[in-house]
């Protein structure tokens, strides 16, 4: 994902609010590729319920930058995503960022929450998180 001119703040860093941008961006391409579904069109949404980032470095346009995605909860109608920003360098990917991302599903009309469309739930349960050992 390239950083954007706009992404710059006046202290010359991508500026704190974009990196969420960067986390729905990166959360719905995902579903839209591994679902082969435009997700817009399904009759239940995906709403963003709570996020948080917790920021590990500095990225500045014109990075480019790596984000990885991984499902931490797959609920019956939500759907917490861990993410983390890289920002490519010519060794290895640097740690930019770390947070989560909680979509909740409700009704295109009623906005009650709904069941995980199947698509949507099936897609989300191969990058399921494996449990880490007690």
């Amino acid at each position: 994902m390239p950083t954007r001119w706009a992404d710059n703040d006046h202290y010359g860093h991508v500026n704190n609010v974009t990196y969420y941008s960067y986390f729905d961006t990166a959360v719905n391409a995902w579903l839209m590729a591994a679902t082969g579904t435009d997700i817009r069109e399904l009759p239940e949404l995906g709403v963003v319920a709570q996020t948080s980032c917790r920021f590990h470095g500095s990225v500045s346009f014109p990075d480019m930058l790596q984000v990885g995605i991984r499902v931490a909860r797959l609920g019956n109608s939500s759907i917490t995503y861990d993410l983390a920003i890289f920002r490519e360098t010519e060794t290895e990917p640097e740690l930019a960022a770390t947070g989560s991302f909680t979509h909740v599903y409700v009704n295109e009309e009623t906005r009650r929450p709904v069941p995980i469309p199947e698509v949507i739930r099936a897609a989300a349960a191969t990058i399921v998180a494996a449990e880490l050992p007690a």
